[in-house]
């Protein structure tokens, strides 16, 4: 991790960024600029660049984190209605933070 990763720094409790959920491997809280009525974001405390260097031995973080959006969905509302998990890889993928991160969106009007 470099000393500027604004993820590590919230998961690690620096910022006063509020969790809706954390456990011992992932921290959850809202997008700062969502862009549907349900938009948050699902983080590995563990410093990961991007999907491009995961590692077999990081299978249970990637785990944690869609077994944290299952109870996402159902804590926001939204899973009978349904909802998106996003990855946005690289640069060229939307990737803007490169700190390992899934986007949880849905709430919409069905």
């Amino acid at each position: 991790m470099g000393d500027d990763c604004l993820f590590c720094k919230i998961a690690g409790g620096e910022t006063d960024t509020d969790f809706l959920m954390e456990t011992d491997d992932v921290v959850v809280f809202r997008d700062i600029n969502p862009i549907a009525p349900v938009h948050l974001l699902l983080v590995p405390k563990r410093h990961i660049r991007s999907v491009n260097d995961l590692t077999e031995e990081d299978s249970p973080v990637l785990s944690a984190l869609l077994f944290a959006a299952r109870d996402m969905a159902v804590q926001m509302g939204v899973d009978a209605t349904g909802y998106k998990l996003i990855f946005n890889v690289e640069k060229g993928g939307g990737q803007e933070i490169f700190h390992l991160h899934m986007h949880m969106i849905g709430g919409w009007e069905s």
